[in-house]
């Protein structure tokens, strides 16, 4: 295989083309084949060959800048060089070991940096709870103004005790994976937009987060206006301590965006934005796989529980365990300090 001579007289580009696109074909067939695939695709005179059409295809790039021939032509060497090295030289990792590097490190670090927008995004929703069921109990009304029909499915003041505690303790069977599907969705969204409106300097996010106290509280009003408290307390915990820490730390990766962007400090509003973000990110990502527990406890496990004490240890000990495992410290093996 000859290297073209950086050196000489000037060089036409159709015949430098011809002359060496055998080889960048070549060598662009084999690092498509890297990026869907894996070296096991490849026989081995490809393998045998790529480095060779790799230091090739540089001098070729060197050519074409030092005698300026078409730019297309070196864009397209660039872009080919670029990708040859990083199949050559690049640290190749594993879906699975970015999986477990996420679950190691990367989602616990990242939510433990927002813990401070988390406390406070769970104490505004508290506070929102706390407002809803004293204005619920103050006047009924106010539960159709905060409530959407479609959310209520019955529930509201006016239905009898019968009826609310068929909510809490009724299941038909066959319909618990769909429910499950469907709530999931929609917590899903809440906390997509929590996590999305942040870029609006975080104030929608802190009102959707009021909001979603309100609507908790109105809604732990009608259950105790009828003297089922308890009841639905159980019914919420076994899948609201997940559900509602998942949305509070959603919100917080807003919150810090919306910080980075109402005070960028030195940097420009759009660099402090994808910076926050990056790591806003990551926790973002661990709050929708804490909404997928969530969705499976709230479509079946309470659902098939019917008791109050089972459902508030479920509950309980699936905080504890969140909470243990993202905010305690973590002890960093071999496997970590490789990755």
């Amino acid at each position: 295989m000859t290297d073209p001579a950086p050196h000489g007289p000037p060089m036409n580009a159709a015949r430098f083309r011809e002359a060496y696109a055998a080889e960048w074909q070549r060598l662009e067939t084999i690092v498509t084949r890297l990026e869907k695939r894996s070296a096991r695709s490849l026989d081995d005179d490809d393998l045998l060959a790529l480095p060779s059409l790799y230091r090739s295809a540089l001098t070729s790039l060197s050519v074409a800048r030092a005698t300026s021939l078409d730019r297309g032509l070196a864009t397209y060497l660039e872009q080919l060089c670029t990708r040859a090295y990083f199949q050559l030289y690049g640290v190749q990792t594993s879906a699975w070991r970015q999986l477990g590097t996420f679950l190691r490190r990367g989602w616990p670090q990242a939510t433990r940096a927002l813990w401070r927008e988390t406390l406070f995004c769970l104490m505004l929703m508290a506070a929102g709870a706390v407002a809803g069921f004293f204005l619920v109990r103050a006047d009924p009304a106010w539960y159709y103004a905060l409530i959407p029909d479609g959310m209520a499915s019955g529930r509201n003041p006016t239905a009898s005790v019968e009826a609310l505690r068929s909510s809490i303790y009724g299941a038909k069977q066959e319909m618990l994976a769909t429910f499950a599907v469907s709530l999931f969705t929609h917590n899903s969204q809440v906390a997509i937009f929590a996590f999305a409106l942040g870029f609006a300097f975080a104030i929608p996010t802190l009102m959707l987060v009021t909001y979603n106290g309100l609507m908790l509280g109105a809604m732990v009003a009608v259950f105790a206006d009828k003297g089922l408290a308890v009841g639905f307390a159980g019914w919420l915990t076994i899948h609201g301590t997940t559900e509602l820490l998942a949305v509070a730390i959603a919100s917080a990766a807003g919150v810090r965006i919306g910080s980075a962007v109402a005070f960028p400090g030195r940097e420009a509003r759009a660099d402090a934005a994808v910076t926050a973000g990056r790591e806003a990110a990551v926790a973002m990502g661990g709050a929708v796989c804490m909404l997928m527990v969530a969705g499976v406890l709230e479509g079946i496990g309470r659902q098939t529980v019917q008791s109050d004490g089972l459902r508030f240890a479920i509950g309980v000990a699936a905080l504890a365990g969140w909470i243990a495992y993202l905010y305690l410290p973590h002890w960093s093996g071999p496997r970590d300090a490789l990755d």
